[in-house]
């Protein structure tokens, strides 16, 4: 019950939510227009349209409602050129699916390859592909659908994708100190199988791909939005991509120190017990300095392993020791390096409404 909350507060759960909602609701609009204005039979091509021209930012609706048009198009005439030399059977069937399929491929056609196919196979099913009356009203059906589908994503609270991708980023770097925290807590106790931590180290170079596409979107959602704030929250989003890659960096890091620990468990033990003690405690300081976004500690666990590198019991370490140690306490140094502007600039948000932007 306590994650409720939190979930309500979720903007990347908001945005999708209310893209639902104006997918729902340029479908319906499309048919009400379709059979109460312009009175088209049987009008199931516009809400099929408005369903997908509605994308999630302003600039990828028109771009999706342009490749709409032009496969939609081609569907109905492929349906109608098949439909006049084979009329409706099953050869008839597999060759506006065929044909349609192959149109898809066209380059600029995107992700709406199917659609082609799907618009023929539909209009020819349905007994329409021989009526020339029929076919201009599935045209016009499928216009609809497209122009409701632009204007509801342009005149609905045109989507801003930034707080969404903030959100994604703002939670990469408490995992990453969660992480460290883990490691940490398991050289102590020896409780945590070490294949666990790469395994982790895979799962957030996922969430880190996932912010970096939500941060596509983003930038994507700023070009043609009408809303007077798209302009200072794009530049406030500039700065993401660089706190992603130190993201990524850090997290490359600590995949490198989880594999040295995974193949070199046994060597741990011929440690000086005291330098080994002290890195550990170092490794967990650093999960909670992470985790805290707090660049102070951050900087005195970063002095403290320098502290570290320079004891004299490094060099004492046999010889097919400290090649280990040292990969680890670099390990730890980068991922000091990379998170500590990180820290710095949390927690990642973009300019809150004032009541001059909508």
């Amino acid at each position: 019950m306590t994650a409720m909350p939190s979930r309500w507060r979720d903007p990347v759960v908001w945005t999708d939510a209310a893209q639902l909602v104006k997918t729902a609701l340029a479908a319906v609009i499309a048919w009400l227009l379709a059979v109460h204005v312009f009175h088209v039979a049987q009008a199931f091509l516009a809400p099929w349209a408005a369903l997908l021209t509605v994308h999630a930012t302003v600039f990828g609706t028109l771009r999706r409602g342009v490749q709409q048009v032009g496969t939609s198009v081609l569907g109905v005439l492929i349906a109608f050129a098949v439909g006049r030399m084979l009329g409706v059977s099953a050869i008839a069937v597999g060759a506006v699916v065929l044909v349609g399929l192959a149109a898809g491929l066209i380059r600029g056609v995107g992700d709406q390859t199917t659609t082609a196919a799907a618009t023929a196979l539909v209009v020819l099913t349905a007994g329409y592909a021989n009526d020339g009356g029929m076919l201009l009203s599935r045209l016009l059906d499928t216009g609809i659908g497209i122009i409701v589908g632009l204007l509801v994503n342009l005149v609905v609270w045109p989507p801003l994708r930034d707080r969404a991708a903030a959100h994604r980023i703002d939670v990469i770097d408490d995992r990453i100190g969660d992480l460290l925290c883990e490691i940490a807590d398991g050289l102590r106790t020896g409780s945590t199988s070490r294949a666990e931590w790469i395994a982790r180290t895979n799962e957030l170079d996922e969430e880190v791909d996932v912010a970096r596409s939500d941060l596509g979107q983003a930038h994507e959602s700023g070009r043609l939005n009408p809303r007077r704030a798209a302009a200072t929250r794009m530049r406030a989003a500039e700065t993401f991509g660089a706190i992603l890659t130190r993201l990524q960096q850090a997290i490359a890091e600590i995949r490198s120190m989880a594999l040295t620990l995974n193949l070199t468990h046994d060597a741990l033990h011929d440690w000086d017990s005291s330098i080994r003690h002290a890195w550990v405690d170092l490794l967990g300081r650093a999960g909670v300095a992470v985790r805290d976004a707090d660049t102070i500690a951050i900087k005195a666990v970063r002095a403290d392993l320098d502290t570290i590198a320079t004891d004299p019991g490094i060099r004492d370490l046999p010889d097919d020791v400290w090649p280990i140690v040292g990969a680890l306490l670099v390990n730890l140094r980068n991922i000091l390096e990379a998170l500590d502007t990180v820290a710095d600039a949390q927690p990642i948000r973009v300019p809150a409404r004032t009541s001059g932007a909508h």
